[in-house]
């Protein structure tokens, strides 16, 4: 991880990763209806938000998807799926122990 310091992002991350952990609730439909454009989406956004606050591990598995969405290959991409909330459910937790709400 390599949170900025910058105060303004630091109060807006924790909603930022609630509101990644609520909308990865839709990523099994993007699965099963084998929707590549919004897979594609998903990630390229994942990719640049998360590149923006310094979540490079998880911009870089945006990357990573981006790919997988473009070749259209739904079986590599649902193994992003656990990756994805692991990494985000980990920022939380960090941010819990370091007070930041």
């Amino acid at each position: 991880m390599n949170l900025s310091v910058d105060p303004f992002i630091l109060e807006l991350l924790p909603e930022f990763i609630e509101s990644w952990i609520s909308d990865m609730g839709n990523y099994k439909t993007l699965l099963e209806t084998k929707n590549s454009t919004d897979l594609y989406r998903l990630a390229h956004t994942l990719k640049g938000s998360c590149f923006q606050f310094g979540l490079n591990e998880i911009a870089e598995l945006g990357v990573e998807l981006q790919g997988v969405a473009k070749a259209e290959d739904f079986e590599k991409a649902a193994t992003y799926e656990a990756k994805l909330n692991e990494k985000f459910l980990e920022v939380k937790n960090y941010l819990d122990e370091q007070g930041i709400k």
